[in-house]
């Protein structure tokens, strides 16, 4: 606690057009690398820019989603740098009339509200892609002219938790006004952060360092926390912290000096010439504000599951961060699934299982009806639910199978007769006398060991409540003769 964390977050967001920021060539993804450009994007002498409409719409509905004020005009300029996948110099983007300004986010940490301010929304195109293998540096230009809005916030988070939970949250708003895909993997949501520690009685600001090249939520989180440790380092050792660009190494989970840090004098930026002024009407900002009032945004939807659900805050927050996830889970619930135990099954290990996959809810191929039969089939004793984890649910992830063609093909039917489990419980109180010996000295732990050999015995089959039971009274038993 000696130490105080300022972070403050840059992300760019890919808008959903059909066409790039300010030519008509296709923003698709996968395409042959330098197939999808123009005179304009490549910017040959003579090519004149041109706004895309669709894009300036999203940008938009983005800043009133997140408060913002929408200026009455706006300009693009010229940001001025060379880099190899910038073939005019210069990048067309906004800084001294940005589309928006002033809004504000609203996140949940440890059960509190806290607000997050935005400093601005603006416009912009991206750059190419830069792609580097052993014997050369190749270039692809079709992401150059991508459209993006840059989203930056104040240096009002404390914590890579806090910046973990922003971005999350931001993604959620995005996504369910289908501004952006939010694709990281594809470079269609990119996160710059921005922290400095400095002691807690000081007032003023630390050195700040800039943190790039982080492809998941997580790898935010996991830079910030490194970076945090090396701040504090340098100063414990009375170094001083050196104000730069850094790159996160997400093998060595590490960061590394990648340039010194730029200011804005430093890009020498001047008003686009080829473009003019633009005038935001009145008439747009109310038909797209129409718009956004006919979604059911994040929080809107929190608060509904929470009521309509009888959900913990918990709960319903991590299902509406995921449009995609709380579309599958009101699927379940209209074919009548229970509203508690899906919601823990789709938080818990349908993720862990997408996880594995690499893959996310968007392309989720479980068939709710499937899901539904598994969680009925545990409740009624059936099954277990070790079982319904490592052998159920892989299967029927794929929409292939039904949860009943996995049990004819598997041997994983729940044993709960009591006979049959008096047995195995006779058997294994005779296997292990010293636990038995412990359990009659009261200690407790004796009964967990002695459950989890019968669950060894049975693989996995036995219902551990009923052997729990069983268990319990076979011992007290003999421990009152």
């Amino acid at each position: 606690m000696k130490y105080k964390t300022v972070i403050g977050l840059e992300v760019h967001v890919q808008l959903k057009t059909k066409t790039k920021m300010f030519c008509s060539c296709s923003t698709t993804f996968g395409s042959e690398p330098n197939s999808q450009t123009c005179p304009v994007c490549l910017g040959l002498p003579g090519s004149l820019p041109v706004l895309n409409e669709e894009a300036l719409n999203l940008g938009i509905k983005a800043a009133l989603a997140l408060n913002c004020k929408i200026n009455s005009k706006m300009r693009f300029d010229r940001k001025n740098y060379f880099y190899p996948d910038l073939p005019k110099d210069y990048q067309i983007s906004q800084y001294g009339m940005p589309l928006a300004t002033g809004g504000y986010l609203d996140i949940e940490i440890d059960g509190r509200i806290k607000r997050i301010s935005i400093r601005r929304l603006h416009l912009e195109e991206d750059a190419g892609k830069l792609i580097h293998i052993k014997e050369a540096s190749l270039i692809d230009f079709n992401r150059c002219g991508l459209p993006l809005a840059e989203i930056v916030s104040e240096p009002e988070l404390d914590s890579p938790d806090e910046a973990y939970n922003y971005l999350k949250k931001l993604k959620s708003i995005l996504k369910s006004l289908n501004i952006s895909d939010c694709n990281m993997q594809e470079g269609s949501l990119r996160c710059d952060a921005n922290i400095s520690v400095n002691r807690v009685e000081s007032k003023e600001l630390g050195t700040k360092t800039e943190i790039k090249n982080m492809n998941s939520f997580k790898a935010v989180r996991d830079a910030l926390s490194y970076e945090i440790k090396r701040q504090i380092k340098l100063l414990e050792e009375k170094n001083s912290i050196t104000q730069e660009t850094r790159l996160w190494n997400e093998g060595k989970k590490m960061t590394f000096p990648m340039r010194s840090k730029e200011e804005a004098h430093d890009y020498r930026y001047f008003p686009e010439p080829d473009l003019p002024e633009f005038e935001i009407e009145a008439e747009r900002l109310r038909r797209l504000k129409e718009d956004i009032s006919r979604v059911e945004l994040p929080d809107k939807k929190r608060d509904r599951f929470i009521r309509d659900y009888k959900l913990s805050a918990y709960e319903a927050d991590i299902l509406t961060m995921d449009e995609a996830m709380a579309e599958f889970y009101e699927r379940c619930i209209e074919i009548g699934a229970e509203t508690r135990s899906t919601a823990k099954w789709l938080i818990g290990p349908v993720t862990s299982e997408l996880n594995k996959r690499a893959e996310d809810f968007s392309s989720l191929k479980l068939k709710p009806e499937d899901l539904m039969d598994m969680i009925n089939r545990i409740n009624q004793g059936e099954i277990s639910e070790i079982a319904a984890k490592e052998a159920i649910l892989p299967e029927i992830m794929g929409g292939e199978k039904s949860t009943a063609e996995v049990l004819k093909e598997k041997d994983i039917t729940q044993i709960s007769d009591s006979q049959q489990l008096n047995e195995i419980i006779e058997r294994i109180i005779r296997e292990n006398p010293k636990p038995i010996e412990d359990y009659k000295q009261g200690k407790k732990n004796a009964l967990m060991f002695l459950i989890g050999q019968v669950m060894k015995h049975t693989k996995g089959k036995a219902n551990p409540k009923v052997v729990s039971e069983l268990l319990t009274k076979k011992l007290e038993e003999d421990r009152s003769k």
